[in-house]
């Protein structure tokens, strides 16, 4: 990856600014994207310690000129793409019932509409240069239903859709989709989720926190689009629930039906 330029968006924490730190060691240029400046610019100081070249680009990804951006002065300085990680994301905790559908339309907005648009306008440099790589960072529950998430897993389930559609429809252009779906990780997802008002949820989940290290999860993630995987799942115990969901649903729907509480 010496010298590959690497877009990674929502790297300001967990998964991505791993997945950042990891390319950093190898070598790569990086081009980091994230709606915190600050801590944009904290992780490049660092960053520029393993690798000569780190961009920031503020970015909200819901917005579609800062996807525009994002993309044209990537290009501008690299001329090219080589890999592009479409890692930002928000997830939920709030019942169906209770949730404000514009909640609904923010989760989407972010996971699906932002990530899709930073894709498309990726696609066309990657076209141009022969190839490339495109990897999303989904979820487990973007392979099943889980109570307290309905928009947060299926704006994952649009993603899967999406790429498993875009794979097909370029597999005659040198370019690989990797989608990865992890499970519980330590990270901030359950403290920054959104709640049934779009106000943030505030509290670590126990599952997230007894979760799989995040570094370990970076580096199984790394390894995934090294090897030019097409789908991995990167989790605990509640990858059974994936496997349950397909070969025994009727056990899935009577295990997610006894969760009660966030």
């Amino acid at each position: 990856m010496k010298d590959k330029v690497v877009l990674i968006t929502g790297v300001s924490s967990g998964i991505g600014k791993a997945i950042a730190q990891l390319y950093a060691d190898k070598g790569a240029h990086l081009v980091l994207a994230s709606r915190n400046l600050d801590a944009l610019e904290k992780l490049a100081s660092a960053l520029k310690e393993k690798t000569s070249e780190v961009l920031i680009v503020q970015t909200d990804i819901a917005n579609s000129d800062d996807c525009k951006k994002l993309v044209s002065e990537t290009i501008s300085i690299y001329g090219r793409i080589d890999l592009l990680i479409n890692n930002a994301g928000i997830s939920q905790r709030s019942l169906t019932m209770d949730t404000n559908i514009d909640v609904y339309k923010t989760i989407m907005d972010i996971n699906y509409f932002g990530t899709i648009e930073i894709t498309k306008l990726v696609l066309n440099s990657m076209i141009s240069n022969g190839g490339g790589q495109i990897a999303v960072i989904s979820s487990v529950v973007g392979k099943f239903g889980f109570p307290f998430r309905s928009g947060y897993s299926a704006s994952k389930h649009a993603l899967h859709g999406f790429f498993d559609s875009l794979r097909a429809e370029v597999s005659d252009k040198h370019i690989d989709i990797t989608i990865i779906c992890p499970g519980r990780i330590q990270t901030n997802i359950s403290v920054n989720a959104v709640t049934k008002d779009g106000s943030k949820h505030n509290k670590m989940d126990k599952g997230t926190a007894e979760g799989m290290a995040v570094e370990k999860c970076a580096s199984l993630i790394v390894k995934a689009i090294t090897a030019k995987k097409k789908e991995v799942i990167i989790a605990g115990n509640e990858k059974k629930l994936v496997w349950l969901r397909k070969f025994i649903p009727g056990i899935y729907y009577k295990l997610v039906a006894r969760v009660k509480s966030v």
